[in-house]
């Protein structure tokens, strides 16, 4: 271990260990306790990256498969635990977190103008993590235009458009708006409640109402048709963001069998039919009447089972046990709608040179959607899957260039995808 990595841990103990006392009521003087947490983490992500610039760019495969971290070992299941904890607290018991929210007054009355809470903490640490883990992701895909792009843009995006534009918006006694998420993954945002509240702040609430329409209605099959879903999931997506930056270390954990991508098709397209089906009741009581202990029941489910549970508890805190992506493999219904247009209607694919592949595998081992890369590259097949969100990572792996993310007229069932190659009615699932 260099003395660089001891000072990161350092740096890191040092953050932690005030965020714990924090928590349990250890008062702190205004701005120390801040200062030490966000300094800590920060220069622990700055004092690990030499490790990184040291290593080939876009490789990291040397220890992955060993490490206690991302191996699930026993570092892994503490920090699952931990985050676990932290994302029950934060949904859950609020209470249990006073004296870090107490901690954070004085970047909140600086940004919002008003008292600090949970959220607002939360929206802190999300966007530090995606902010840090980028740093360190710049430096991993240095040699890789691709990477460094779609980084910079998950980094803007949740600092500007997550964090600081509805900060920005709250102090000046304004809605909080969110416009870089829209109807489902932002679930309640077509719910009448939601509508007439946008509707009752003006200008900027109908905007931001027509703006989310746009957003999925026009701009989404548009820019899906061209690009694929990774403009979104990979580019802009505050979970995808944080799936690329901090799980980038855990891709590697995805699991690429035919039983998880069976389970992964079943619920994913479950969770849309389900929110389509309790948006639609809960309009149909709006209008009607009719129907309310049934679309009150699936509101609250939605928002506690798949919103709170699936998406927060399980989609982040299981990041060092499960990968990174397993609200946007398993849950996400803006990733099935995506998934949908991109399967069946989008000229992006990733396409395969056959007659290169070695069958190292690394592609598969790599790919944080599970897919199974390699069968497909076996077969000199193009990869057309719903759930690709084409983040790039298995073509930066490939030791041989067999893999290439492109925009043309996409592979579908029965089509010739290359000399010699075809994709056989069997090979590729409808949905995916």
């Amino acid at each position: 271990m260099t003395l660089s990595d001891r000072l990161a841990l350092a740096s890191g103990g040092v953050a932690l260990a005030t965020v714990g006392l924090a928590v349990a009521g250890v008062p702190m003087p205004p701005g120390l306790g801040l200062a030490l947490v966000l300094g800590g983490f920060a220069a622990a992500a700055l004092l690990v990256l030499p490790r990184y610039a040291a290593q080939p760019s876009a490789v990291a495969l040397d220890g992955t498969m060993r490490a206690s971290a991302t191996a699930r070992g026993g570092v892994a299941w503490a920090m699952a635990l931990v985050l676990t904890a932290y994302y029950a607290a934060t949904y859950w018991f609020p209470g249990r977190l006073d004296g870090l929210v107490r901690l954070f007054e004085p970047l909140s009355h600086a940004l919002r103008g008003r008292d600090s809470d949970v959220w607002f903490v939360y929206g802190t640490f999300y966007t530090l993590a995606v902010a840090a883990m980028g740093v360190r992701a710049l430096v991993k895909y240095r040699d890789h235009p691709y990477h460094r792009a779609r980084t910079l843009a998950v980094m803007a995006v949740q600092t500007l458009l997550a964090w600081a534009l509805p900060a920005l918006l709250v102090r000046l006694q304004r809605p909080e708006l969110y416009f870089s998420y829209t109807w489902p993954l932002d679930y309640d945002f077509l719910f009448p409640s939601n509508v007439q509240m946008l509707r009752d702040h003006g200008t900027l609430g109908l905007f931001a109402l027509v703006w989310g329409v746009l957003l999925l209605a026009v701009v989404t099959p548009m820019l899906t048709y061209f690009y694929g879903k990774r403009w979104y999931c990979a580019w802009v997506c505050g979970c995808g963001g944080l799936a690329e930056t901090a799980g980038d270390p855990y891709r590697h954990l995805a699991d690429p069998s035919l039983r998880a991508w069976k389970i992964e098709r079943w619920t994913i397209h479950s969770v849309l039919v389900l929110i389509v089906a309790t948006t639609a009741l809960v309009w149909l009581r709006a209008t009607t009447g009719f129907g309310g202990a049934v679309s009150d029941a699936l509101a609250r489910f939605y928002g506690f089972g798949i919103g709170a549970v699936f998406s927060g508890v399980v989609g982040v805190g299981f990041y060092p046990l499960l990968g990174a992506r397993v609200w946007c493999r398993f849950g996400c219904p803006m990733a099935a709608i995506l998934g949908i247009q991109q399967r069946f209607f989008s000229r992006f694919r990733i396409t395969v040179n056959g007659g290169a592949c070695i069958s190292c595998g690394n592609c598969t081992t790599y790919c944080e959607m599970g897919i199974d890369v390699r069968h497909y590259a076996q077969r000199g097949q193009n990869i057309v899957r719903a759930s690709c969100v084409g983040c790039g990572a298995c073509a930066s792996v490939c030791p041989r260039g067999v893999l290439r993310l492109e925009n043309g007229p996409g592979a579908r069932m029965g089509e010739r995808v290359g000399p010699g190659a075809f994709v056989p009615e069997d090979a590729l699932d409808v949905l995916t």
